[in-house]
């Protein structure tokens, strides 16, 4: 007897394990109901691990456990309710790292304990099919959008349309979520509920379920749904801003700005309790923020929406069909659930092998016509098939023989260099004609400058000349000396020449003009000497470009010779 009440005593405690650590988070003094109760809820749903099952991953553990096949009114108890959990967390187990892994008994039991609390609170040890799938697919991990649309395929008739009845169903037993967290008085059935949502009697499709649902703000008995959701996504955003009341320097989670007050802004923390500070009050109005936007993306924001560049806001869900998918046969599907099922599978299993013998005795006691028949069929596609693989075999070879022709064609030999003498001596001394004419003109263009230069400073001789005498005689003018800095080419020359020494190495007709008494135009002389110069140039490379084109046609010669030679 002493045993048996301690064993009592430990499954209470079990029990009621979950629900004294959800007091112990003191949920209870947020001020807001919806708040409370979607902060109640996402912890029961972290603390059971049942965030990191996938909405997808729920529905395909009813498929494999064979609740697919029963009926929604359909009682499991609770054995094998503890079954279908062991077979969630486990195949989650082998999904996730090694370094993650879970306590699958310590979930299992947790959970397990909060549905009978939830649906079996009168103790009768079993639940309904669909009560466990409404529960199941609430508080499990994933998007909202597949929640409802699975909650839709479960509530809804053949040609698509939902059934108010069971969306009633629906809404009473997802409706028990909240009153198992103490939150029955603001969120508990009441025969209205579906009043509430569909307000009108008529045909509900499934993007009108979705268009209720998901609407912004929702239903107010299902208010608490999608801000679970949020929950889960605002969990890790981190927002720079200072809190107005306790004045932490950064918020976590959700963020809420006064849209009177202006700069106010609180952290989820302050909001939820009630906090206030200054000329701010709790019955201001609110603006929740799940995100951060820095002030450069703001003004850029508020620059694109002045200038009418904004993109067009997508809806909240996409658009369905409004035709009803075919839901799948699940009819023949082979469930291991009992000794019956295990039989039938076997007979299965031994009638396929009957027939499989079957067909390989007839296949056996084929005729030996037809025999010697599939034997010749089978030669003749082997000989074909050789015939073409030698073919293949030749064709390669012919082809890597015209490859290796071609490389050897296009790389021209030295014997074919060598096979015209007189070609080559002719280009080597047409070249070596052309060095000479490079190194001559070289030499004039080195003769040309210092020309230039010996002429500029013969200019500026006459133009100083000029104004230090302006009516002096020219025969005064070329006797006086001026001295004047000439750079020369000799090593033992003086810094000063006179004109006369400047002369040397230029024309007759510029030494003529400094010798004659007569007066004569200096300048004109100088742009003759200078044109002479021009006129040497330019037959010294007209001549050039006559060498080049001789070494051009010489080339040709030869590539024509060489053309010649090889094509004989």
């Amino acid at each position: 007897m002493i045993e048996e009440g301690s064993k009592s005593s430990k499954s209470m405690v079990e029990k009621r394990q979950l629900f004294m650590e959800m007091r112990a988070q003191n949920f209870d003094v947020i001020r807001l109901s919806t708040y409370r109760t979607a902060c109640k809820l996402r912890f029961v749903q972290k603390r059971c691990n049942l965030h990191l099952v996938d909405v997808w991953n729920m529905i395909e553990a009813f498929r494999d456990n064979g609740l697919s096949t029963l009926d929604h009114n359909a009682e499991i108890n609770v054995s094998r309710l503890e079954t279908i959990l062991s077979s969630i967390f486990y195949q989650l187990n082998k999904r996730l790292p090694t370094t993650h892994q879970i306590n699958v008994e310590q979930s299992i039991g947790l959970l397990l304990n909060f549905i009978v609390a939830t649906y079996d609170s009168e103790g009768h040890g079993k639940l309904t099919v669909f009560a466990m799938k409404a529960m199941l697919a609430t508080m499990c991990g994933g998007k909202i959008l597949d929640k409802l649309r699975y909650v839709f395929s479960q509530i809804s008739d053949s040609n698509g349309v939902m059934v108010f009845a069971k969306f009633d169903q629906f809404l009473r037993e997802v409706l028990k979520l909240p009153t198992a967290v103490f939150e029955g008085p603001s969120f508990g059935y009441t025969e209205h509920s579906v009043r509430t949502c569909f307000p009108q009697q008529k045909k509900i499709l499934l993007n009108t379920f979705l268009d209720v649902l998901m609407a912004d703000p929702p239903p107010q008995c299902l208010v608490w749904l999608p801000l679970m959701h949020r929950l889960a996504n605002v969990e890790n955003v981190f927002h720079p801003v200072e809190c107005s009341y306790c004045r932490s320097e950064s918020m976590m989670g959700f963020r809420y700005r006064c849209q009177q007050c202006h700069g106010y802004q609180l952290c989820q923390s302050c909001f939820w309790r009630g906090h206030a500070s200054g000329p701010h009050s709790n019955q201001h109005q609110m603006k929740e923020h799940s995100s951060w936007k820095s002030p450069a993306k703001k003004l850029s924001h508020a620059i694109s929406k002045s200038l009418g560049c904004m993109p067009i806001g997508e809806p909240p869900h996409p658009v369905f069909p409004e035709a009803a998918e075919r839901p799948q046969d699940l009819a023949h599907t082979t469930t291991l659930e009992s000794p019956s099922r295990l039989d039938e599978e076997h007979r299965l299993i031994a009638r396929y092998a009957a027939r499989l013998a079957a067909e390989a005795s007839n296949s056996t006691q084929c005729p030996p016509s037809d025999l010697s028949f599939n034997f010749d069929a089978n030669k003749q596609q082997r000989q074909l098939i050789a015939e073409l693989e030698n073919k293949n075999r030749e064709i390669l070879q012919e082809i890597q023989r015209l490859r290796l022709e071609h490389e050897q064609a296009s790389q021209p030999t030295p014997e074919k260099a060598q096979q015209n003498p007189t070609l080559l001596a002719e280009l080597r001394l047409l070249r070596h004609r052309k060095d000479e004419l490079e190194r001559r003109m070289s030499a004039l263009q080195e003769s040309r400058r210092e020309l230039m230069v010996q002429l500029e400073g013969l200019m500026r001789l006459l133009k100083a000349q000029t104004g230090t005498s302006p009516h002096s005689s020219p025969s005064h003018s070329a006797s006086c000396t001026m001295p004047m800095p000439i750079r020369s080419t000799s090593a033992g020359s003086t810094p000063t020449h006179t004109p006369q020494d400047c002369l040397a190495g230029v024309g007759d007709d510029v030494l003529d003009a400094f010798s004659q008494g007569v007066p004569r135009n200096l300048r004109n002389d100088l742009l003759v000497a200078a044109d002479s110069i021009t006129n040497t140039m330019s037959s010294l490379v007209k001549e050039l470009h006559s060498v080049d084109d001789g070494l051009e046609e010489e080339e040709e010669n030869m590539r024509n010779g060489r053309e010649k030679t090889e094509s004989e």
